[in-house]
């Protein structure tokens, strides 16, 4: 009778991002090959040496896909697919590194690594993402990350406050530090 319907969610700048790092591995190859064919140095290993090389660039700038519905969050790269369900999270934290990262740890031991700009980017997955993080500091499964939380909760929310007052005409209340830079 009262069948629930569930919804999902993706990363709405996930294609831009790829077709961008398609480009740019593209443009890699097509400058090596037009260096090397001017030079005369250009051959099937070199060929192959080039192609190579840009179709590494291509998987490093390749972003994972992230999907999300009521209670779970998945990202899917070229190297597999790692799901967490949100409301049954036991940890998040920051991952070290030169990107930051923020890693999701659930009760059955799942892992998810994510650039916490795809939530903060998107509404639609902040608001899942954190319904989930509500039903998991509800059940008390949440012991970790509280920190990490608030600091993405605040981000998320001043993003959302900025785009409000942007589309709202008010964005000369916004500090110059604020503001999103002219495009």
């Amino acid at each position: 009778m009262g069948r629930r319907i569930t919804r999902s969610v993706t990363d709405e700048g996930w294609s831009g991002e790829a077709r961008g790092a398609c480009c740019c591995s593209a443009l890699l190859l097509v400058m090596l090959l037009v260096i090397d064919g001017l030079s005369g140095g250009l051959n099937a290993a070199r060929l192959t040496l080039w192609t190579a090389l840009a179709a590494l660039l291509f998987v490093v700038l390749l972003p994972s896909r992230v999907t999300a519905g009521p209670g779970w969050l998945t990202t899917r790269g070229l190297l597999g697919r790692h799901s967490v369900r949100t409301d049954l999270l036991v940890s998040v934290h920051w991952s070290d590194g030169v990107a930051q990262r923020l890693v999701l740890r659930d009760l059955a031991g799942e892992q998810v690594v994510l650039d916490p700009r795809v939530l903060i980017d998107n509404p639609a997955l902040w608001h899942l993402f954190d319904g989930g993080v509500r039903a998991s500091l509800g059940r008390g499964t949440l012991l970790c990350g509280a920190t990490a939380l608030r600091e993405l909760s605040r981000r998320a929310e001043r993003e959302v406050s900025r785009t409000v007052l942007e589309l709202s005409g008010g964005a000369d209340w916004l500090r110059p530090e604020d503001r999103r830079p002219a495009a």
